[in-house]
């Protein structure tokens, strides 16, 4: 019993030197962690402009009300994904600039809240497109009379406003956030001093994320295994576009859903764990390293949305799959230059 209070009181006394860092911190002293939180930063902003724009441009050419419906969709996640990154690494920005200290409650707050809605976003809205998706593909008819441009914008705004629940949970003491390794972000509490409540809020958050994952995949294999099935059966001329411009958009989804599942099931695993066992290995450090490099791949995910839309795009995968061709064609063309006699007469 004394040993295990002993390892308790070490665990809360490491926890209170990462919650309350050193006041004399600047950019100066941690170069590498600050070029470390600036390069995604800056990759996510650069990507996702850059996304935004072929995206408004495929919208004003777009009259498929279906794909139109799907590029709003996408264009929110675009938007999502851009503050995802402007927001969350200014205020870490200004903690390791010393512009703001780290004992501030509030801006633990804050930081904590944006950080859990901006990752409960994007997995909503690919969850959301995944479902229209689906929909779309195996029920056309029951697409066509429920989902509208209107609806559509209700349910991004209902998504937004779930999000922005969960993340405001703990200003209702229904949870709580708290200062990470190295004292420069703050994200759910999970091993310093964790009540019920905050095992509840942890178990929320990966739960909610892995069912949004879950039924993502769902939808994105019963849209595929439904256009490979339609692909064995004659179809009439006229719909050749409609059904390139569906397997245009689930292959752009599926490679939305693989990202997203890559990105961010190592941390949601760690949090379940640990919020399930109350520790990681029994060794704190490893818990900090853990939740440290999950939460930085988790952040790549918004880096790569923006990118495996523009390059899964019709026109993109085309110029690829000319290239290919016209690549392999030479390499056929060369080979069949090369034959038997002259081979011998060279030896």
């Amino acid at each position: 019993i004394s040993a295990e209070r002993t390892a308790q009181m070490e665990s809360t006394v490491a926890m209170e030197k990462v919650r309350q860092p050193e006041n004399g911190t600047s950019v100066n002293t941690h170069p590498t962690r600050v070029f470390l939180v600036t390069l995604p930063m800056t990759l996510g902003i650069i990507s996702n402009i850059v996304a935004l724009c072929i995206l408004a441009t495929a919208y004003r050419r777009q009259r498929r009300r279906s794909k139109a419906t799907f590029l709003l969709f996408a264009t929110s996640l675009v938007v999502t994904d851009f503050f995802g990154h402007l927001v969350p690494g200014a205020l870490v920005l200004c903690l390791y600039s010393g512009g703001i200290t780290s004992d501030c409650n509030s801006l633990c707050q804050i930081l904590g809240g944006s950080m859990v809605f901006f990752g409960l976003c994007p997995l909503f809205l690919g969850c959301a497109m995944a479902a229209e998706r689906c929909l779309g593909i195996t029920k056309p008819l029951l697409h066509a009379s429920l989902v509208t441009k209107t609806r559509a914008k209700v349910c991004l705004l209902v998504i937004w406003v779930l999000a922005l629940c969960v993340a405001i949970l703990p200003c209702f003491k229904l949870g709580s956030y708290t200062y990470q390794h190295p004292g420069k972000w703050s994200f759910v509490n999970v091993l310093n001093e964790t009540k019920e409540v905050d095992v509840a809020f942890v178990a929320l958050f990966s739960g909610l994320c892995l069912t949004l994952l879950l039924v993502a995949l769902v939808c994105n294999t019963l849209s595929g295994v439904t256009l490979v099935l339609a692909r064995f059966k004659r179809s009439p001329l006229s719909r050749r576009s409609a059904k390139s411009n569906d397997i245009e958009m689930v292959v752009q989804l599926v490679g939305i859903m693989t990202t997203s599942c890559i990105c961010w099931c190592p941390l949601l695993i760690t949090l379940t764990h640990a919020s399930l066992t109350g520790s990681i290995g029994g060794n704190l450090s490893d818990y900090q390293d853990l939740m440290y490099l999950g939460v930085r791949l988790a952040t790549w995910n918004q880096i790569l949305d923006p990118w495996v839309y523009i390059l899964l795009r019709r026109s993109v995968l085309r110029k690829i799959y000319l290239i290919v061709k016209c690549q392999a064609q030479l390499n056929n063309h060369r080979l069949g230059r090369w034959e038997p006699n002259s081979f011998a007469g060279s030896l």
